[in-house]
């Protein structure tokens, strides 16, 4: 960790391995109860997303923040996806979080996270809606999708469920085995390669979905009764990994936050069919976790839309700045939650 002086103020750099150090799972997931709890609350100040494409190398460019009144920060996250970096030395996914005092607007801190922050707190996202959406005993487990936030939302999800078996489907077989092999190491999970998405999906008590995808991968017909989607690829207009009927089958969608979700997510395509009318039932998650509304009535098809808000990732850099200003690694105690499953 560095420092650097600006006025008289102390600025301190962060970098990524420093940050992987401090923060994991159980950390990230104690950020997201508070952020989604602060959403629920309304106790937050959250500017609309920020994004833009580079044309000619498919670059994309995502920037989110916000302040969750009472604490002693704000911040706002730049993260970058350039998928053709894959003929360079370069990772695909970068960025950084700038933090700032939120009584005297000076920047505190550089977190050159190079994207780890992000894939943290969206993974613990997912963790929160399964922990609050699926039910205690679960079987198959289908993921789609065999990337960086296809590892971090099962490493994740294993925080608040165990499982019996998991089928993956991902466009390149080599990448699939690949994924299968190091996972089900890692979570001493049985991992499957499926050759399709219906073959993955088919059977699944929880569906968890990661692509990038511009084309519907998953249809309602494929989905159990009583399965939980959870699904987390779409986070710009253009972007889809459901049909629009699986929404229009579901009996319950969750969604991070409704307005963002209607702009962005899954629910902007079936919104803009206008596949269903104001009747269905639309709730947020942090309304969940504040027990405003219920979680589960079984037998139903759940369909959770997470397209990433600021309050999560103000939430994170919180949790990282209590502990790199305090250099003390459990320095992370204000306002977390008392919540299901935590570990």
């Amino acid at each position: 960790m560095l420092t650097v002086d600006n006025l008289g103020q102390v600025i301190r750099i962060v970098d990524e391995g420093e940050l992987r150090a401090l923060l994991r799972e159980p950390e990230a997931l104690a950020s997201a109860r508070l952020a989604f709890r602060a959403l629920a609350e309304e106790r937050i100040v959250q500017p609309a997303p920020i994004g833009m494409t580079i044309p000619g190398v498919d670059g994309e460019i995502h920037i989110k923040g916000a302040y969750l009144v009472g604490s002693p920060i704000y911040a706002f996250k730049f993260a970058t996806s350039f998928p053709n970096n894959g003929g360079t030395d370069l990772p695909p996914g970068s960025g950084l979080f700038v933090v700032f005092d939120a009584k005297t607007g000076f920047p505190l801190a550089l977190f050159f996270d190079n994207g780890y922050l992000t894939d943290l707190r969206t993974a613990a996202a997912g963790a929160l809606a399964i922990d609050l959406l699926t039910p205690k005993l679960i079987n198959k487990v289908a993921v789609l999708g065999t990337g960086v936030q296809a590892r971090y939302q099962l490493r994740a999800a294993a925080r608040v469920r165990r499982w019996s078996v998991t089928h993956a489907w991902g466009r390149s077989s080599t990448k699939v085995n690949k994924y299968c092999k190091e996972m089900e190491r890692e979570l001493d999970i049985p991992f499957m390669q499926a050759p399709s998405p219906e073959d993955a999906v088919r059977d699944a008590d929880l569906l968890v979905t990661t692509t990038a995808s511009r084309t519907p991968l998953v249809r309602e017909e494929w989905l159990k009764s009583n399965a939980t989607v959870v699904a987390m690829g779409s986070d710009a207009p253009d972007k889809q990994e459901l049909s629009s009927g699986v929404l229009a089958r579901a009996d319950r969608i969750v969604v991070d936050h409704r307005g963002q979700c209607a702009a962005l997510g899954e629910l902007h395509h079936a919104l803009e069919k206008r596949i269903f009318g104001e009747e269905k039932a639309i709730v947020e998650l942090g309304q969940i976790l504040t027990g405003r509304e219920r979680a589960r009535k079984p037998p139903e098809l759940i369909v959770c839309d997470l397209t990433g808000v600021g309050a999560q990732d103000a939430a994170i850099a919180e949790a990282a700045w209590n502990i790199v200003s305090q250099d003390n690694p459990h320095s992370f105690q204000r306002g977390i939650p008392e919540g299901r499953n935590q570990r």
